[in-house]
């Protein structure tokens, strides 16, 4: 049985993939970079990335660019557009009340930028339900490395055996394996390949299912 649960935030708790999917043209384009030929294997490779592992990532796709320079303006886009509002992912409220009724510490452990993951659970109305944020920049080594979810761990005073991670990503099912988490995959726009599929604990449809599990004391 979990005693906490660790949430990742871009395409689990919030529809914002697909958002930051439309950034990187209109990046580009202001600074005049020409985009990938492969533009689908750019965006899907760097899902979950953060630090110098997103850095390395840009740089190989664009090898005549400075990536933070690139990386810069699709902050800057984001923090814009996310201002707006972003969708919540079917059952995020739902999850949030039954740990929230049960008293189960719950924590964001995100790659994104701090001001864009504050700005998306005040919009949202749900920073009230997390007791604390982590960022890629809270830690040494971003995932697929395991440091952000062992930080969260750590933040909420509890054994990351005893965590359940939720993550959409590929490269934060690696992460939440590799720290020794519960991991759930609740997959959005890439469904789990035979690798992944023997690093998680479970994959769920959606976070409704999570609910579903834990109240069934499954999880």
């Amino acid at each position: 049985m979990v005693k906490g649960v660790i949430f990742d935030m871009d395409g689990l708790m919030f529809d914002t993939e697909r958002l930051w999917d439309t950034l990187w043209e209109p990046a580009c384009a202001a600074l005049g970079v020409a985009m990938p030929a492969d533009t689908e294997a750019f965006y899907a490779s760097g899902r979950g990335l953060a630090g110098q592992f997103l850095v390395d990532h840009v740089k190989e796709y664009f090898p005549d660019a400075d990536p933070r320079r690139i990386l810069d303006k699709v902050w800057q886009i984001g923090t814009e557009r996310f201002a707006r509002g972003v969708p919540c992912k079917p059952g995020l409220k739902e999850l949030l009340a039954l740990l929230e009724s049960r008293g189960m510490p719950r924590i964001v452990a995100s790659s994104s930028p701090r001001n864009m993951i504050e700005q998306n659970l005040q919009t949202t109305g749900t920073a009230r339900y997390f007791h604390d944020v982590v960022c890629g920049a809270d830690v040494k080594h971003s995932k697929p490395a395991p440091d952000i979810f062992l930080e969260a761990a750590r933040r909420l005073k509890l054994d990351i055996h005893d965590c359940l991670v939720l993550e959409d990503s590929f490269n934060g099912v690696r992460a939440g394996h590799a720290a020794g988490a519960v991991t759930v995959m609740v997959p959005d726009l890439a469904q789990p390949d035979e690798e992944i599929r023997q690093l998680y604990t479970c994959c769920c449809h959606d976070l409704l299912e999570v609910r579903d599990l834990l109240q069934q004391g499954k999880l």
